[in-house]
């Protein structure tokens, strides 16, 4: 049995994308799991916490592409 339930997001995300070759370092969270499909690549997008810029994440290509468009 799973306890997941679908829910939709409220809030604009801020979101820019990612350039080839730009050394992410620590500031980003990258998932082991995308690192491991080839992230950071053309595509993908660095979200942020709106209110808190420090706190940033990877975003894979086609993730972003199936649940994000401009607002």
């Amino acid at each position: 049995m799973s306890d997941f339930k679908r829910y939709r997001r409220r809030k604009i995300a801020e979101l820019r994308p990612y350039s080839p070759g730009e050394l992410l370092g620590d500031d980003v969270l990258v998932d082991p799991v995308d690192r491991a499909a080839g992230s950071p690549k053309l595509g993908d997008m660095i979200a942020r916490n709106p209110k808190n810029h420090d706190d940033q994440w990877l975003v894979a290509a086609a993730y972003f592409a199936d649940n994000f468009e401009e607002a």
